[in-house]
């Protein structure tokens, strides 16, 4: 066997796996984050949400202008590397910027935390456009840029469907030892950090660039015209950014349904650890489902797979095993619709090139982040409107459905669910134990309860509203 070939698809796949750790953490749960753990109040909820989808949508303009800063740079180590690398670096710095609790609130917070995003996502765009702008630059035979394709997917969605997994366990694991839940989530982040920076090096060591352009520069002045021109270019990007804009507000709110909907946070990283095995097992068999469908086939069949699959959840409610069949559908699809929107844009480089005659891989490869970027401001934006209407991300009704789970846990240990009302002093008793601690001190302790009956009678939530930790 020829280890050539192996050298690329390794050594580029590897490198998603980190570098999509550290973006599903944020992009994921960020929100979650300054929700749950560090307990924001509603109209910090609502400004986090505007200055996360503006500097998103800001982000994902910039791309193209970053696709042809690497474009026409020259240098011994290429024009992608010198990106890959400080991208990396600056990347990683702000990860830790973001989940660093500096003990500042109010306006002080909402400043540190709009400039840390916004290094964040400039870093971010600096590395996506380098990384993915060489794919095309690795083959220009179509199928072993499939090959590579697939491989690189299949790592990304490692690194995505890891965190996804172990997010809950391990933030609580590592809060425990540290003695903080928000300790626990920013020793989290640093991992991610430590190991998104050794696989990116391995791109950086191993990775060789097979297919090079002329060596003509693009100027700025013509980057409508490279993007504008290609016409299916913006056919893929138009329609990748109408699924992606679905998938992400849907996959978002996930983590909010396992809480407030099923009632038990923890089923949620064995629900992701299912459909995890769903989207790897539909990447690895896309090649093998290749030899018998064209493209457009197989499009058609996952997007009718993804449509299945959220009509499904539509009438699935609390039942986990309907929402686990809802979640194989849809993910089956999207594994092979999110491989084929990058086969599509990847081949657009030489259309491109046939068109215009320029060789513009950073430029074109750029509208993917760009739809990435732009699918997580709408999900963002939907999801934030989703906690401000839901009435999640209003402190106090939050801690109410706290309190209610842990008063009808409370009442089943002592057998007293048959009466409401015998409920009541206990839950009085427990709360007024130690009168110093303060709300969100007293709500945390009672959820250490395991969630249950649904039921609350009018006293119970009479005492929650009207007590003075409220």
């Amino acid at each position: 066997m020829n280890p050539a070939p192996w050298r690329n698809r390794l050594s580029f796949g590897l490198g998603t796996l980190g570098r999509d750790m550290s973006a599903a953490l944020v992009s994921m749960y960020l929100m979650f984050y300054l929700t749950e753990v560090l307990h924001i109040s509603q109209s910090a909820t609502a400004v986090v949400t505007v200055v996360l989808v503006a500097m998103r949508i800001f982000d994902a303009l910039n791309d193209p202008f970053m696709g042809v800063i690497v474009d026409n740079t020259r240098s011994r180590f290429g024009k992608f590397k010198p990106w890959i690398a400080l991208g990396a670096v600056l990347w990683g710095a702000a990860t830790l910027g973001i989940f660093v609790d500096l003990g500042i609130s109010g306006a002080a917070f909402l400043v540190w935390f709009t400039v840390v995003y916004l290094v964040w996502s400039v870093a971010y765009t600096i590395n996506d456009i380098s990384f993915w702008g060489m794919l095309p630059a690795l083959s220009q035979d179509l199928k072993e840029r499939e090959r590579i394709g697939v491989i690189a997917r299949i790592c990304a969605n490692l690194g995505l469907f890891s965190v996804v997994v172990a997010v809950v366990p391990a933030t609580k694991a590592l809060g425990g030892l540290l003695g903080s839940e928000q300790l626990g989530w920013l020793a989290f982040a640093a991992l991610l950090v430590v190991l998104m920076l050794g696989f990116q090096s391995l791109t950086l060591l191993f990775t060789r660039q097979q297919v090079t352009g002329a060596a003509s520069q693009t100027p700025f002045r013509e980057l409508v015209r490279v993007i504008g021109r290609n016409d299916q270019l913006l056919w893929a990007a138009g329609a990748m950014l109408c699924f992606m804009g679905g998938y992400m507000t849907v996959t978002s709110l996930g983590i909010y349904y396992f809480k407030y909907v099923y009632r038990d946070e923890a089923t949620y990283s064995v629900f992701a650890a299912i459909l995890a095995v769903t989207q790897l097992a539909g990447l690895a068999l896309f090649p093998l489902v290749r030899k018998f469908l064209r493209r457009f086939q197989i499009h058609t069949l996952a997007t009718l797979l993804c449509l299945v699959g959220l009509v499904v959840f539509w009438f699935a409610g609390s039942s986990l095993t309907v929402v686990a069949v809802a979640g194989v559908l849809l993910f089956t699809g999207q594994a092979f619709i999110q491989l084929l929107m990058l086969m599509f844009i990847a081949d657009c480089v030489e259309y491109g090139q046939w068109k215009l005659g320029r060789r513009n891989e950073s430029v074109t490869l750029a509208v993917q982040p760009f739809i990435y970027k732009a699918s997580n401001a709408i999900g963002s934006g939907f999801v934030g409107l989703a906690l401000l209407v839901s009435g999640i991300s209003d402190g106090r009704r939050r801690r109410r459905v706290q309190v209610r789970d842990a008063a009808d846990s409370h009442g089943a240990d002592r057998g007293e669910l048959a009466d409401p009302a015998r409920r009541v002093p206990a839950r009085r008793e427990t709360l007024r134990r130690d009168p110093r601690r303060t709300g969100r001190q007293t709500s945390r302790r009672l959820t250490n309860s395991p969630p249950r009956v649904e039921a609350i009678s009018p006293t119970t939530l009479a005492l929650v509203s009207t007590h003075p930790n409220r």
